[in-house]
């Protein structure tokens, strides 16, 4: 998503794109089920979207806008609730499916004369020399680039060939999706219950229907996925504390392990890293792929300005302007999760009353309540 973002973003702007994909995207119905793995898209990710002529196509699919957001901790009564309408706004933002938000990107793609798209082709290898990087596919052709973008994932080929050191945090957790029904509306909400064990995210989806982020140690995650629907039913609905009734699971059940991981550098020569191959964290604020689409902004804006001055807007003196405009962002991010993760799995008692005052505190000052609103939204 992060890459085609850019890429688009790119090509708007007159250069000659290429972007490779290891596997070909299965064609998206409206007819298919809900994908498992969604996104809470900020508004400025959606603006970026609408500037790489993808937004449009996304809207006319399907997606959720939420127009509220309530927070609580299991351990006491603190709670917190977050409403657009209190800041003027129609939504906080929208959860959308990633299979949704790559499809309207691969629309998106097809409208640009000068983007090519290449799968199933993957780097095998690249080779940087007089300010061009020759990058060998597993096509078996060569590509001569001005700049290559890892925009590759967590596990990064293009890192791994640029010599690129990486930092990381297993949590020893695991992620659970689903997509579930519940008795009760969701009232076009985002809910989240922290645990010890884990944050529990409830996401608004059409139909009814939400998509469920449930965060638990690795063996505990494997407990759940081996149960039947019914007892997961029981479970689900009793870990959600029956904020909306009974909840019952419409889809298959999946699990993925949970790291956090951040890049020692963004660039090299001739490369720079966007999205999950510069870093990943913990979902528990669902700001991976918001930041990610930061990246890609950042990036496209490098070469737009580097371009007035001078004909190399992918040199490293330019790389490193936008190494210095996201990685200090991304790592503040990063901790700061890893912060509220520490916190919330707590469980010292005069830790958790302090916790829970803090909650209902923040929820009583509106000033400061509606200012978090606008920074998760990019405002």
């Amino acid at each position: 998503m992060v890459g085609a973002t850019l890429g688009c973003l790119l090509a708007k702007q007159g250069c000659r794109v290429a972007i490779v994909e290891p596997y070909v995207p299965a064609p998206f119905s409206l007819n298919d089920a809900y994908g498992l793995r969604v996104s809470a898209i900020s508004r400025a990710s959606q603006h970026a979207l609408m500037q790489a002529g993808a937004w449009s196509f996304i809207t006319d699919l399907r997606m959720t806008p939420y127009e509220a957001m309530c927070v609580w901790d299991a351990t006491g009564h603190g709670e917190i609730h977050f409403s657009a309408a209190d800041i003027g706004e129609p939504d906080l933002g929208a959860i959308i499916e990633n299979q949704v938000i790559q499809a309207g990107l691969s629309q998106a793609m097809d409208s640009y004369d000068n983007l090519a798209f290449l799968a199933p082709v993957s780097v095998d290898a690249c080779h940087y020399a007089e300010s061009q990087i020759a990058v060998e596919l597993s096509s078996g052709k060569t590509v001569t680039t001005a700049l290559l973008v890892g925009a590759d994932g967590a596990y990064s080929k293009v890192r791994t060939l640029a010599g690129i050191d990486v930092q990381k945090n297993d949590y020893n957790q695991k992620g659970l999706v689903a997509v579930v029904r519940t008795e009760k509306a969701h009232q076009l909400t985002a809910w989240q219950r922290f645990m010890p064990s884990g944050p529990l995210a409830f996401l608004p989806l059409n139909e009814g229907k939400s998509s469920i982020v449930w965060t638990l140690p690795a063996d505990k995650a494997d407990y759940y996925l081996a149960m039947s629907d019914d007892a997961f039913n029981v479970a689900i609905t009793a870990a959600f504390d029956q904020r909306l009734g009974n909840v019952r699971v419409v889809s298959q059940r999946v699990a993925f392990p949970l790291m956090g991981q951040q890049a020692e550098h963004y660039i090299a020569e001739g490369i720079a890293l966007v999205g999950d191959a510069a870093h990943t964290i913990h979902p528990l604020a669902g700001q991976g792929v918001n930041l990610g689409i930061k990246d890609a902004v950042a990036l496209a804006e490098v070469f737009v300005s580097a371009k007035k001055v001078d004909n190399s807007p992918f040199s490293l003196k330019a790389l490193r302007r936008y190494e210095r405009a996201r990685r200090g962002d991304n790592v503040l991010t990063q901790k700061a999760m890893e912060g509220f993760k520490l916190l919330f799995g707590n469980t010292f008692i005069p830790l958790q009353f302090a916790r829970n005052m803090g909650l209902s505190a923040v929820n009583k000052v509106i000033p400061v309540k509606n200012e978090i609103m606008r920074r998760a939204m990019g405002l």
